[in-house]
């Protein structure tokens, strides 16, 4: 149930909804996790749109995106972490209509510890998250 953080220059994306529904959609999915709606309804994306001047790199140019993915522990093993960074950073050039652009995105992965996952109240491990699932999975079942 990953967060996705994205953060780009205002006007850089034309449809940052549109944005965060597939950023979301692109995680879940690699992530491989059961289609049910603990992890529909739980996995999101912010697009935060940015005042160009409030950004930079050395030679002054704005035109930068940063994607911060929130995980639970060892959510993502290596293979689903390139194909997250590869496929969101794909996906961010193609919302911006700007193919260079993926030359300029850089996608971070972060991983909360054990039980540093809060959601519903409840800072979960991630053997709870796992019963939560299997629960919701045997309700709907």
């Amino acid at each position: 149930m990953p967060m996705i953080d994205i953060y780009a220059p205002a006007g850089t994306f034309a449809d940052p909804h549109d944005l965060a529904q597939r950023a979301a959609a692109t995680v879940m999915r690699v992530e491989q996790v059961p289609d049910i709606p603990m992890f529909r309804q739980n996995t999101a994306a912010f697009v935060h749109e940015l005042p160009a001047a409030s950004l930079s790199d050395v030679e002054g140019d704005s035109r930068h995106v940063r994607v911060q993915v929130l995980t639970n522990a060892d959510a993502l093993d290596r293979d689903k972490q390139l194909a997250v960074v590869a496929q969101l950073t794909a996906l961010v050039a193609e919302a911006a209509g700007d193919a260079a652009l993926a030359d300029r995105t850089w996608v971070l992965l972060t991983e909360a510890p054990a039980g540093g996952w809060g959601l519903g109240g409840h800072a979960h491990t991630n053997d709870e998250l796992v019963a939560a699932a299997r629960q919701q999975i045997a309700e709907l079942g």
